[in-house]
């Protein structure tokens, strides 16, 4: 049977960062508020989730104006998209040992 640790990624502990990677992975780039609404977050929360996946480079900010309104849009990076894959991978392999 599988260990707990064996293949996790601690990035993707929390339920919001799971849910952000899991957003990301099938869609091309995703705007901060649609973000904030599929995942029920606040701002401040999901503002804290975002960047610290960016600090791990596993997605990238794309910050720009359409017209004279901020638009940040996210995107998850191939070291991201890998790194879920794998860490969903660890996962489907513990439970299947029960």
């Amino acid at each position: 049977m599988a260990t707990l640790s064996e293949g996790f990624n601690k990035a993707f502990e929390s339920k919001a960062r799971l849910g952000i990677m899991s957003v990301l992975l099938v869609n091309e780039a995703v705007e901060f508020n649609v973000l904030k609404e599929l995942l029920s977050l606040t701002d401040g929360n999901l503002a804290s989730h975002l960047k610290a996946l960016e600090e791990l480079q596993y997605i990238v900010v794309n910050k720009k104006f359409i017209g004279k309104k901020p638009n940040t849009t996210y995107m998850a990076t191939t070291e991201g998209k890998t790194a879920f894959s794998q860490h969903l991978d660890a996962l489907e392999h513990f439970l299947k040992g029960f």
